[in-house]
């Protein structure tokens, strides 16, 4: 379906200088300068006009010639309203689906406090840590709530899912295994989502893999590591302590993927001798959400703390002593290792990971056990009761999943059951049903379910008669766990209410400041695009619920997609992948696949340009490609000629280039158009990073520029927020002939077409190759994070094509506009063809090194001390800070960044001139906290009121660092990924 031409929008911005009479249109709410500012900045750059800029800026050959089509912009009342009646037409049942994912309680004080909370939910990633010791220890809390639920020695702060998780432990097994084999033993009880992406991560790292029985499995064929699920995707709970020293025996690394809740009850997979355990947080507080997001866990032994993905919290000192957080092994960053990453993870879920840290904390241990043996209880009646019907359940042990032998059981009849009585069950084959229970269930759901298997609601028994038996002996836990205090004082509300405020309070946010991040689009996410997310109707829904009760999710997808591909100029949009990470390891795996198609497998040389974010060569090294490094001239532009001759040289192998645009460099380079034609004469392909697609939304677009597949930051340019580091989405455009290769789902078909596929788009579909070319699922659910899609549906629904068009046009001249304030006191490193930049700009600090001894850290932590979070530091070019303002930031809000940085530019002056000291002086120590500066005798040769009070808005509000400049180094040199003892933070 392609949206009709759309009428003039009542909410199309106003010329600067008009009378704004419709100051409630979303529009007006969420682009920050108003007309006068846009105005008054335009004329300090020498324009009159917001055309005439972009005109200069955005190369004429690749401009959009008329306008999106896209729906006319939606009040945000109108819009909440739209987006109600779309969620009405899913139908919510209760779920005992199972295979990972559970419906849950979210505490009340924890959904308003952290979910629901900006000050939670808009901060970034902590690579500031004085400024993010809040969430910093949340996630301590959560590795260390997983460090003691698996019985290993460290875990990281979250990954993306349970099966990418595995999918990552297959990998980093596969680096540490010394046997030289390249198989890999997958256990035919996990959970089918898991296998299905262990099976596409596998293939083109040439990786084979066994699914298999492991209690038969001979291991006669070498093998470098094995996954086994826990309790098994049916229920069953299996002792694997013999499999396990047979793996072991080989040298072969064992995965464990285990239900955290379970553990507090089972015997945890480090105590049987398990290497590594994975699997999802999501049942500790976090809603369904049609499959995400949530936070999964990776836990592993001390001695492969270095090949860890993603992130981990550790624990080092500040200046003065004290015990301070940080992110702890930062050589494993992607920006660091590039190719030799071992993956391309590069964030964390966050907010579900601090959502779920915040449940075992408020219920503590003891809490946690009841919840679990509850839930056990409950399913040991059941299956009690169901023997007594005359079933058969497969398993003699378990903890809250059964298999039921359906035997005289007529599948038909249980499922009309089932819907009347609006409960879900998994479906294995038509002999047999899997029921699992979670937190929410009560007796009342046991007595419906016994019901529907018996026919009848009068049950031919009382259910007190049956009398629950304890879990497997043998494997029952003894040991303890949670012991921290921190788990074990903040059980009433109040004392959990006041510590939730006590770590947002540690935090800088966007409720605080601007947070200046080149390449990170910290833009506005509006209340009204978030509201919807809590919706129990988006909430509470399965990712593997039958289709026909998810109408409003898929009416969601389908405009989605449509807009998106309106707005990208690309003929399908796939939604599964859950990150940019994600979408760059579809979109080069979709690449893949088509060359395989066409009969070229050889074709694996990937160029990659030398200022390309460093996932892009991580991404392309983990779908099996030869990265090719492109140099880049003294513009920062793509250096042609060199493309040109790396194209030559490798044609035959040519796969892909990956290329940022505009570009890492901050600029829309000229020859865009020309790069993808050389690319294309050499039968490679042409993959774009979106990561800079808050520049071009209306006035570009990737799939007429010459792209053939491109991803999205949902999380960037379409209004998800951070989370306080974590992803938000990360979906792919596909060009017509790539469209049978995006994403599939081995458990709910994505539909012959691929997702998001406009069929009249495609002249000849019969000639077009079957959909059993899709590459496989690369995130657990169909849809990736399904229930934070309703934020970017808000935003594009509330803008409509003026509005988003009119953004990207003020968020390339705020960053023109700091580049022009800035430029006399810190050079702009580059700049376009007519001398200006794209939405970010990248200012030069190297000469301060030589001038002054200042790195580019003291004026990172310097603005601490002003109010405000650094800008992105030393990337991509070392020595300098790329500055990206977004479109939602006033101007005043514009000019105080500006005044920080000139005020910091002076303070820097007076250490050239000698008026302040070299090394004790404001910017070598800063940040300055609220407890440096109570002490009884100052040592400085500055003022106490310079060091904490530099600027006059900081008299009017004040934020403090909560430490002083940290000590990474001491940190890594000590590494600790746990809790310290709670008297550590007293001192």
């Amino acid at each position: 379906m392609v949206a009709s031409t759309p009428r003039p929008q009542s909410g199309d911005r106003k010329t600067p200088g008009e009378d704004n009479k419709k100051s409630s249109d979303f529009q007006q709410r969420h682009i920050g300068p108003n007309g006068d500012e846009i105005q008054q900045m335009l004329a300090e750059m020498g324009f009159s006009s917001l055309d005439t800029l972009i005109e200069q800026t955005v190369p004429q050959s690749i401009r959009l010639s008329r306008r999106l089509n896209l729906p006319a912009a939606l009040s945000e009342y109108a819009a909440l309203a739209k987006l109600k009646e779309i969620a009405l037409k899913n139908r919510i049942f209760r779920s005992f689906i199972g295979m990972g994912y559970y419906d849950s309680i979210t505490p009340p004080v924890i959904g308003r406090n952290i979910l629901e909370n900006p000050g939670w939910y808009t901060a970034y990633t902590p690579y500031q840590p004085e400024i993010a010791q809040g969430r910093l220890e949340a996630l301590l809390n959560f590795q260390t709530m997983i460090i003691d639920l698996t019985g290993l020695e460290i875990a990281n702060a979250s990954l993306l899912d349970e099966a990418t998780a595995a999918a990552e432990a297959m990998s980093m097994s596969y680096g540490f295994c010394k046997n030289k084999s390249n198989t890999y033993f997958v256990s035919q009880d996990c959970h089918p989502q898991t296998i299905d992406v262990l099976q596409t991560r596998a293939k083109p790292l040439g990786i084979n893999i066994i699914i298999g029985d492991h209690q038969t499995f001979d291991f006669s064929e070498p093998i470098f590591g094995a996954i086994v699920q826990y309790p098994a995707s049916d229920g069953t709970i299996y002792d694997y302590r013999a499999f396990v020293e047979k793996a072991h025996a080989v040298g072969a690394l064992v995965t464990v993927a285990a239900d955290p809740l379970s553990l507090t009850l089972l015997t945890p997979p480090g105590e049987f001798g398990a290497d590594i355990a994975v699997g999802s947080t999501q049942r500790f507080g976090i809603p369904l959400g049609y499959g995400g997001p949530h936070a999964a866990y990776f836990a592993t032994k001390e001695e492969y703390k270095r090949q860890v993905p993603g992130r981990i919290v550790g624990v080092s000192k500040d200046a003065q002593g004290k015990p301070a957080l940080r992110l702890a092994l930062q050589t494993r960053e992607q920006h660091i290792r590039r190719e030799k990453a071992t993956s391309n993870i590069c964030t964390a879920q966050v907010l579900l990971a601090v959502m779920a840290s915040m449940y075992a904390v408020y219920h503590g241990p003891n809490g946690l056990k009841t919840i679990a043996e509850n839930i056990h209880k409950l399913t040991v009646i059941l299956a009690e009761g169901l023997k007594i019907l005359g079933y058969k359940i497969s398993s003699e042990y378990f903890f809250d999943t059964l298999r039921v032998e359906l035997g005289r059981g007529s599948l038909k009849d249980i499922l009309a059951a089932c819907e009347q009585k609006k409960i879900n069950l998994r479906i294995f084959d038509e002999a047999a049903v899997g029921i699992s229970l979670d937190e929410t269930t009560t007796i009342a759901d046991v007595k419906d379910l016994l019901a529907i298997f018996a026919g009848k609601d009068e049950l031919p028994f009382s259910l007190e008669e049956l009398s629950p038996n304890p879990l497997c002996a043998h494997l029952s836990r003894t040991s303890s766990y949670l012991t921290h205090p921190i788990f074990n004082r903040y059980h009433s509300e109040t004392e959990l209410l006041r510590y939730l405020h006590r770590l947002e309070t540690k935090d800088l946010s966007l409720t605080t400041s601007m947070i200046p991040l080149g390449s990170c689009t910290m833009k506005l996410n509006a209340t009204a695009e978030m509201i919807p997310v809590s919706w129990a109707e988006f909430a509470k829904i399965h990712p593997f619920a039958p289709l026909s009760q998810t109408q409003g999710y898929q009416i969601l997808f389908q405009q989605l997609e449509e807009w998106l591909a309106e707005i990208t100029g690309f003929a399908g949009i796939s939604l599964q992948p859950n990150a940019g990470s994600q979408g760059e390891y579809a979109g080069l795996l979709v690449i893949r696949q088509y060359h395989e198609s066409r009969g070229e497998r050889h074709r694996k040389v990937c160029l990659i340009p030398t200022s390309a974010h460093g996932t892009n060569p991580a991404s392309a090294v983990m779908c099996g490609m030869k990265v090719v490094a492109v140099a880049c001239d003294d513009q920062g532009n793509i250096d042609l000629e060199d493309l040109k001759a790396k194209a030559q040289k490798h044609s035959k192998e040519l796969a892909a280039l990956m290329v940022t645009y505009p570009s890492t460099h901050g600029v829309f380079e000229e020859q865009i158009q020309e790069i993808c034609a050389v690319v294309h004469a050499h039968g490679g392909q042409v993959y774009m990073d979106g990561a800079n697609m808050n520049a071009q939304v209306g006035l570009c677009r990737p799939g007429d520029i010459g792209a053939d597949v491109c991803h999205l930051n949902l999380h960037k340019t379409f209004c998800i927020p951070h989370g306080g580091g974590g992803p938000g989405m990360g979906p792919i455009g596909v060009a017509k002939h790539l469209v049978p290769f995006v994403p599939g789902n081995p458990v709910i078909g994505t539909g012959d077409w691929g997702l998001g596929t406009r069929k009249e788009e495609v002249p000849n579909p019969q000639s077009l190759i079957p959909s059993t070319q899709h590459i496989g699922a690369v995130s657990a659910a169909p849809w990736g994070s399904a229930s934070i899609l309703v934020i970017s549906w808000m935003y594009i629904a509330m803008m409509g094509a003026t509005g988003l068009t009119e953004a990207t046009k003020v968020a390339i001249l705020n960053a023109n506009y700091i580049a022009k304030r800035l430029e006399t006191y810190y050079p702009v490193l580059y700049k376009g063809k007519n001398g200006f930049v794209a939405h970010e700009c990248i200012l030069d600090l190297r000469s301060l090194k030589k001038s002054a001894g200042i790195e580019i850290d003291d004026v990172a932590k310097r603005l601490m001390d002003y109010g405000f979070h650094a800008p992105t530091v030393s990337w991509p070019v070392a020595g300098t800070i790329m500055v990206e303002p977004t479109e939602s930031e006033s101007k005043e809000e514009l000019d105080r960044f500006c005044d920080a940085m000139i005020a910091i530019r002076q303070e820097i002056a007076e250490i050239e001139s000698g008026k302040a000291d070299i090394q004790d002086n404001v910017l070598k120590n800063a940040p300055h906290t609220a407890e440096s500066l109570i002490v009884d005798e100052w040592n400085h040769p500055y003022s106490r009121q310079q060091a904490a009070y530099p600027a006059s808005w900081t008299r009017e509000h004040k934020f403090w660092p909560a430490v002083g400049r940290i000590d990474a180094a001491f940190g890594d040199r000590n590494f600790v990924c746990s809790c310290l003892p709670m008297e550590a933070y007293s001192q």
